[in-house]
């Protein structure tokens, strides 16, 4: 139970919401595709905060499978794993509206089994960049999770993890393949010209 509760308060720390409100002035949800993730940071504040959003997401996700690992070994990664996603998905700590899981099916990967973190990343980044759309490449390495931990041979409760990864990264990316099947979809653009983190830039919408 200790490990299922701090898992999911510590994945409700949402460092994109953080970081926005606190830091640059505005609620990334309420920007871009409203998520509160790298991505959309990337999109809306420029990539060195969508890379500060993601080593923040990383580092909770792997904080929490770690106390799960001390506590119970693989049983204490899936249940911490499966918590903090939960969490980042679905902050108590902000009305229930988080992030798609992305950065968090990351560090599950590299928590499973590090062959299982390199197929990840290569199948994020040959669907992102064949197609330009970042979700073709979130979806291709959700997928690919459980299909690297069968094909490595992960144990049981691991293998939990990476099949309810999969499917709630998926079920977060639903919007995302509605747009794909219409061709609506847009190609990702980071920002430009943005202030630096730490400068507040006012909202003009939030004005």
């Amino acid at each position: 139970m200790l490990v299922v509760v701090g898992g999911y308060l510590l994945g409700s720390l949402s460092t994109a919401i953080f970081m926005s409100r606190s830091l640059l002035g505005g609620d990334v949800r309420k920007k871009g595709s409203g998520n509160a993730g790298a991505t959309n940071m990337a999109r809306v504040y420029g990539f060195k905060a969508g890379l500060l959003t993601l080593a923040g997401d990383v580092l909770k996700a792997a904080a929490a499978m770690l106390i799960g690992w001390l506590l119970l070994g693989d049983r204490g990664i899936a249940a911490g794993g499966i918590a903090v996603l939960l969490g980042h998905c679905f902050p108590v700590f902000h009305h229930f509206h988080g992030g798609k899981g992305v950065s968090i099916g990351a560090a599950i990967g590299l928590a499973v089994d590090w062959r299982v973190f390199l197929a990840i990343v290569c199948a994020f980044f040959v669907g992102a960049l064949l197609t330009k759309k970042v979700s073709v490449g979130s979806i291709s390495a959700a997928v690919m999770i459980t299909v690297a931990a069968l094909v490595v041979g992960v144990s049981t409760p691991k293998l939990v993890l990476c099949v309810c990864g999969m499917c709630l990264v998926v079920f977060q990316h639903r919007e995302n393949i509605r747009r794909l099947i219409k061709g609506t979809e847009p190609d990702f653009k980071a920002a430009k010209n943005l202030p630096p983190l730490g400068k507040k830039k006012k909202d003009s919408a939030e004005s």
